[in-house]
């Protein structure tokens, strides 16, 4: 049997999927209680986009042993793509009851709650895992967008911050940053963002807009130019093109009356 497995792992590794249904079925005709098996067939029917069989395969190695963690991240990520979102939070209360102190639960457990628009809740599970991690960048991102939405713009800001305390590699977090102290009609705070966004990776054309519109605002026209020709390197559709030469246009009617 252990031969059998081991093929059945090396046809899972090659992503040879219908080669490890085949043996992992044939597995399971012996061994009825494997559980973990069972989540290596549901990974597979995950894989050939079978979520109905993935689905029941999940569901039999959680009910053989409910202490295999990734077998329920396994489920709910098909609940989730279904938009499935109360069985998705049964599923999850679940398996805090049976794993308490595994605070990924509670993160995917949030983010079904800020699916289905129950953003307190979604605060609670957050904060519960902020206090006992407080390392942790991703809770503080989802708390940040969750207080964005609320139009919390502070709280947004502060989150946003406390991201950049353990990351401050990735683009989005500058630029989502930067919407909310524009938001908060913090001009020069959000143009310092949109610009470090840039910095960060400058071939992700939204912010070199955005900032260009900012500096046009605040009257630093050749700036706004300069960004917004910057943004026309972009692929962008031609609508769009043709609304960023007519802004061009404008602004720089606008400098000239202004010199």
């Amino acid at each position: 049997m252990k031969e059998k497995i081991d093929k059945a792992i090396e046809c899972f590794k090659k992503q040879d999927w219908n080669g490890a249904i085949d043996l992992f079925t044939s597995i399971l005709e012996v061994e009825t209680d494997n559980a973990e098996i069972y989540n290596n067939l549901g990974l597979c029917y995950a894989n050939i986009g079978d979520d109905e069989k993935a689905e029941k395969n999940y569901l039999k190695c959680i009910e053989l042993n409910p202490q295999i963690p990734q077998c329920y991240i396994n489920l709910v990520d098909i609940y989730y793509k279904q938009g499935r979102l109360g069985e998705g939070i049964n599923i999850l209360s679940y398996a805090i009851d049976m794993m308490p102190n595994d605070l990924i639960f509670r993160h995917y457990l949030a983010r079904f709650y800020m699916e289905d628009a129950k953003r307190d809740l979604a605060v609670d599970e957050l904060e519960y895992i902020l206090d006992r991690q407080p390392d942790n960048y991703d809770a503080y991102y989802d708390l940040a967008k969750i207080y964005f939405d609320l139009g919390n713009y502070d709280s947004a800001i502060e989150n946003f911050e406390n991201v950049l305390e353990y990351k401050d590699d990735n683009e989005w977090i500058y630029y989502y940053l930067a919407e909310a102290y524009q938001a908060n009609d913090e001009i020069d705070k959000a143009i310092s963002n949109f610009l470090k966004s840039i910095a960060t990776n400058n071939k992700f054309p939204i912010p070199y807009k955005k900032v260009a519109i900012l500096f046009m605002a605040r009257g630093d026209f050749d700036d706004a130019i300069e960004y917004l020709q910057d943004y026309l390197n972009f692929d962008i559709p031609q609508q769009e093109k043709d609304n960023t030469l007519a802004l061009i246009e404008t602004i720089q009617k606008k400098k000239g009356t202004n010199e």
